[in-house]
């Protein structure tokens, strides 16, 4: 008997996993997979990463090395890149099994099912079945690939971000459907590497949820870098033979089709709740109309004892969302108080520029009738920016009107990613755009237009 069965060890589950037995509590996990860390860090975020870091080294020895005075002609080799990504893949995998075990927990690789409260049917690869209880369960069964209907992912020529991380060739043409995170991080990367990559997106913008001005400015630099763009516009067919793919697009708004080739599809219109073989129906665990688990503040489904988090329930789908309900969902269980603080989660697209944001967009305050103010700075007119050749892009404040309370910060550039962590601390402590400019940052860093956005924000800024 565990006090605790955790299905799925992704982010979500094995960090709930760990934290569980920090507390005190005996837990089980059930994984599909033969190394933990689901998607996020066998197929998704760490893989991707490792390509993104890697292209982009390789573009900027082909393209940007010669202006700073470092004469090289980089030669790409595929397979030891690819190579490189498995390696760091398997170190992150490894390093998650290691830590389940230096905490006690007890694992078991196969499918989980839920036979009601405090039960768990594991059914292993050999087909063999074994029923678990515990005091609570928890689901962490993350996402899966959306697919397009009437569209066949073969991960040859029609690819999903799985296939996309594994192609043995550059391919000389690639579409990516969706201008989502996923679609414009893994077009960066084939760009880098030589395709000619086109983005075709429903919308008539790129970054759906992101800061509209922020997504307008980012397409411009993609754009300027190499990437096309077909926005406000459907695929309606895509037909395979062994040379490619013919890919048919529509206006969303209705007109003329016109057809291209490519020679890779990848297929990147969002992410869905894994949780086929869950058994939800049949142990009465209630479902919305997008297949998503719900549950209470609590992370309690409608059957007592059976909670669940990260991507199989509402909200956006990023690992470190997943972290955090993991953590509050095991404290508590603990009979602590777990709270995420669900308007203080950033986002990153891990692209070059890197784009990054946390709290409300502009278009988010302005149909919630609230008065801000917002404050600009561009990475042009940073000093580190300047001499790393890194200018493009800019941060953006946005503060409540009357308080001044930072409400959203917005960024393109190079470590926006890292940076963002400085603007999500300052909103969880509910702080000011004025403490933000009156914190002494490190100069020459890229931070510092960190500060100048905020001394923006009440139009004082310095280096403008």
């Amino acid at each position: 008997m565990h006090d605790l069965i955790v299905i799925g060890t992704g982010p979500g589950g094995y960090v709930c996993a760990i934290r569980a037995a920090q507390l005190g509590m005996r837990v089980a996990v059930v994984e599909k997979r033969p190394t933990h860390g689901g998607t996020c860090l066998n197929v998704g975020c760490i893989p991707s990463k490792a390509l993104l870091h890697a292209s982009e080294l390789y573009e900027e020895a082909g393209h940007g090395f010669a202006a700073m005075g470092i004469e090289v002609a980089p030669r790409l080799d595929l397979k030891k890149m690819l190579a490189f990504k498995d390696e760091g893949v398997k170190g992150n995998t490894d390093g998650v099994a290691f830590l389940l075990k230096k905490n006690k927990i007890e694992h078991f690789h196969g499918t989980g099912r839920v036979l009601g409260p405090g039960r768990v049917e594991v059914t292993f690869i050999n087909g063999e079945k074994k029923t678990l209880e515990a005091k609570a369960i928890v689901i962490a069964t993350g996402s899966d690939v959306a697919k397009l209907p009437g569209i066949e992912i073969d991960e040859k020529k029609v690819v999903s971000s799985t296939g996309a991380l594994t192609l043995q060739a550059v391919p000389k043409k690639m579409t990516v459907v969706g201008a989502g995170v996923i679609g414009l991080e893994l077009g960066s990367v084939w760009r880098r590497l030589g395709s000619e990559v086109t983005v075709v997106e429903y919308l008539d913008r790129i970054l759906p949820g992101m800061d509209l001005e922020v997504a307008r400015q980012f397409q411009r630099i993609l754009a300027k870098q190499g990437m096309a763009f077909k926005l406000g516009a459907k695929v309606t067919a895509i037909k395979t033979d062994a040379s490619g793919s013919t890919v048919t697009v529509e206006p969303a708004a209705g007109g003329a089709a016109e057809s291209h080739f490519a020679d890779v599809v990848l297929i990147a219109i969002g992410r869905v709740p894994f949780t086929d073989g869950l058994g939800l129906a049949e142990a009465g665990i209630a479902v919305d109309q997008r297949r998503r688990i719900v549950v209470d503040e609590h992370f309690q489904t409608s059957v007592p004892g059976v909670h669940a988090i990260g991507d199989v329930i509402a909200g956006p789908m990023l690992a470190h969302k997943a972290e955090d309900e993991g953590v509050a969902v095991a404290e508590i269980l603990a009979g602590e108080a777990g709270h995420v603080n669900y308007g203080v989660i950033p986002s990153v697209v891990y692209t070059a520029p890197e784009v990054a944001s946390v709290g409300k967009t502009e278009e988010e305050l302005k149909e919630e009738g609230v008065a801000y103010t917002v404050g600009k700075f561009p990475f042009t007119a940073n000093g580190r920016a300047k001499v790393n050749r890194t200018t493009d892009g800019l941060v953006k404040i946005l503060a409540d009107a009357a308080s001044d309370r930072v409400l959203g910060v917005h960024m393109i550039g190079a470590s926006v990613g890292e940076m963002i962590a400085e603007a999500a601390l300052l909103m969880e402590f509910g702080g000011s755009a004025e403490d933000l400019a009156r914190t002494c940052h490190a100069h020459p860093t890229l931070t510092e237009a960190v500060k100048e956005a905020a001394l923006a924000v009440a139009k004082r800024t310095i280096h403008m």
